[in-house]
C-alpha cells in the first residue's frame, strides 16, 4: 500500500536531519502500535540510512552479533574488526561517518539489556558536538516516556526532540479507501471502528478484503475463529500494562460502558473514587489511552477513549469475551447486527473532524448539561459540536442515519432549542447538520443551514 499524508513529519525529519549535520540529534519518536512509526523513518532514511530493529526475544550476545553483521554490510565497519561489547557498538556508531540511525522498538533493551541506556548516555555525552542523527523509535508509550522524561533514567535530557506520531486524518483514510475499492460510508464505517492506524488498512490488502462490506471485515478480521485481530486490543494493552492491568481493563470497561466521571467509574467497579484517581490519570497522562474531554461551556468534563478499536472492543466484546473466545453464534450475530449502532456511537467523532477541517473551527466541543427547572429525567440536554468560525458561535448535531428533508429540519429545530439552556454564551450564528444522507440538501443550505452528507467527505 502506497505511503500517504505525512508530508509535515517527513518535512520535520528533513529539518531535523539538516541540523543534525554541526551537531548531534537524538530524536525520540512514540506513539501506539499501527500508527505507522515503523513505516515514517523507512520513509525518511530510505535506501540511505542504518535500521536496527531491538528484539526482545534475543539475547543481548545474538542482537550485538546482528548489529554487527549490520555495520558491516554497510562498510561502517571491515569484516575483520568485532565488537565485544556494547559499548564498542556505540562508540563505533555514533564516532565514525554514519546516515541517520534508526532503533526500533528502543524501550525492549530494558528486557534484553538494560545497561544501553547508561552506555547510550554516555556516549552522546562524549560526541555531543559531532554531526550525527539517532532515532528512537518505540511503542509502548509509557515506557518510552519514562526513558526520557523520568529524571532518575540515565537518558533523561538527551533528547533534542521528542515526537508522538498521531493516526493519519480522516482525508487520508478516504484516499486509501479508494485504493482498497471501499465506497465513502464503508469506508467511513471502517474509520469510525479503526481509526486511522495504518496497519489496519494494510490488514485489508493482506487479507483481500477490498471492497467489502464493512460487517464482512469486522467478522474476518476480528469475529472469526483465530481472526488476525482476535488479539490485538489485549496484547496492546498487555504490553503497556505488564502484570499491573486488571484495574485498567476495568477502568476502560466502564468508561466504554458510559460511565464516565471519577464517581460515575468507581460507582461501575463497586470502588471509592479515590482508589481509582491514580490509575485513572494514568491511563490519561501516561498511557494516553484515554482523554479528558472538557464542554465548549463548563466546568464538568467527562474521560473519553481515545483509540476507536479500543472502545469497541471493550463496549461490544470485552463484558462477554467468554462467549466471545467460545465464537456464540448468538453472540456473533448480536454483535453484527449492532454494528450500526456502534457506528452511530462513533460517527461523531468522525463528523466533528470533518467538520472542523471543512469549515476551520476553533474551540470546536462537544456541549452538555442541565435544563434549569425541567422535571427529573428530562434534566439534561447534548450539542454534538459547538465551535467558532471568526466571531461567530456555529452548532451542529451528528446523525449516522439518512433523512428526508422534514426530519432534517426537525433535528435541526430541535438544536436550536437546545442551545437555548447554554447560559453566559454569545447567540448562535449558524445551526448545522452532519448525516450520512441528506435529501434535498440544498434546500436546508437555502435556508440558511450548514448541511453535509457523506457525499460532501
Amino acid at each position: 500500500m502506497r505511503f500517504v499524508n505525512r508530508e509535515a513529519e517527513l518535512r520535520e525529519l528533513k529539518e531535523l536531519e539538516a541540523l543534525s549535520k554541526k551537531k548531534l540529534f537524538v530524536v525520540a519518536l512514540y506513539g501506539l502500535r499501527r500508527v505507522g512509526k515503523t513505516r515514517l523513518l523507512l520513509e525518511h532514511i530510505k535506501d540511505r540510512g542504518l535500521y536496527f530493529f531491538v528484539n526482545k526475544n534475543k539475547t543481548s550476545g545474538d542482537l550485538l552479533v546482528e548489529f554487527q553483521d549490520i555495520l558491516r554490510k554497510n562498510g561502517t565497519m571491515t569484516n575483520l574488526e568485532k565488537l565485544d561489547s556494547w559499548d564498542k557498538f556505540f562508540e563505533v556508531l555514533i564516532t565514525r561517518k554514519t546516515p541517520p540511525i534508526v532503533f526500533d522498538e528502543f524501550q525492549n533493551f530494558k528486557f534484553v539489556e538494560p545497561s544501553i541506556f547508561g552506555i547510550l548516555q554516555k556516549n552522546i555525552d562524549l560526541n555531543e558536538s559531532r554531526p550525527g542523527l539517532i532515532f528512537l523509535s518505540g511503542s509502548l508509550i509509557g515506557l518510552m516516556k519514562n526513558l526520557f522524561k523520568d529524571s532518575k533514567e540515565p537518558l533523561y535530557g538527551r533528547i533534542k526532540k521528542g515526537m508522538k506520531l498521531e493516526p493519519l486524518g480522516l482525508r487520508a483514510c478516504l484516499q486509501l479507501g479508494s485504493e482498497l475499492k471501499l465506497d465513502k460510508e464503508e469506508l467511513v464505517k471502517f474509520y469510525c471502528l479503526f481509526g486511522g492506524y495504518p496497519k489496519y488498512y494494510v490488514a485489508l490488502e493482506d487479507f483481500s478484503l477490498q471492497g467489502q462490506k464493512t460487517e464482512k471485515i469486522v467478522e474476518a478480521l476480528l469475529l472469526e475463529k483465530d481472526a488476525p485481530l482476535e488479539d490485538e486490543v489485549n496484547s496492546i494493552l498487555s504490553q503497556e500494562f505488564g502484570g499491573r492491568s486488571g484495574i485498567y481493563y476495568s477502568i476502560l470497561e466502564a468508561i466504554a460502558a458510559g460511565n464516565n466521571t471519577n464517581s460515575a467509574i468507581a460507582g461501575y467497579m463497586g470502588a471509592q473514587p479515590t482508589s481509582i484517581t491514580r490509575q485513572i490519570n494514568e491511563l490519561k497522562d501516561y498511557f494516553e489511552m484515554i482523554e479528558f474531554e472538557m464542554p465548549y461551556s463548563g466546568k464538568r468534563g467527562i474521560y473519553r477513549i481515545r483509540h476507536p478499536l479500543m472502545d469497541f472492543w471493550f463496549s461490544s466484546i470485552y463484558r462477554n469475551f467468554s462467549d466471545y473466545v467460545a465464537r456464540k453464534p448468538e453472540f456473533i450475530e448480536a454483535l453484527k447486527k449492532n454494528m450500526n449502532t456502534v457506528c452511530g456511537k462513533m460517527f461523531e467523532k468522525v463528523a466533528r473532524e470533518f467538520v472542523v477541517s471543512e469549515l476551520g473551527l476553533t474551540e470546536a466541543k462537544r456541549q452538555w448539561g442541565k435544563i434549569a427547572g425541567a422535571e427529573k429525567g428530562k434534566n439534561a440536554y447534548e450539542i454534538d459540536l459547538m465551535g467558532k468560525r471568526n466571531k461567530d458561535v456555529l452548532a451542529f448535531e451528528f446523525k449516522w442515519k439518512d433523512l428526508g428533508h422534514g426530519e432534517a429540519v426537525g433535528v435541526l429545530k430541535e438544536l436550536q432549542e437546545k442551545t437555548k439552556h447554554i447560559h453566559a454564551l454569545p447567540l448562535v450564528s449558524k445551526f448545522g447538520i452532519v448525516a450520512k444522507k441528506i435529501r434535498e440538501k440544498q434546500k436546508l443550505r437555502a435556508s440558511g443551514y450548514l448541511a453535509y452528507d457523506l457525499e460532501d467527505f
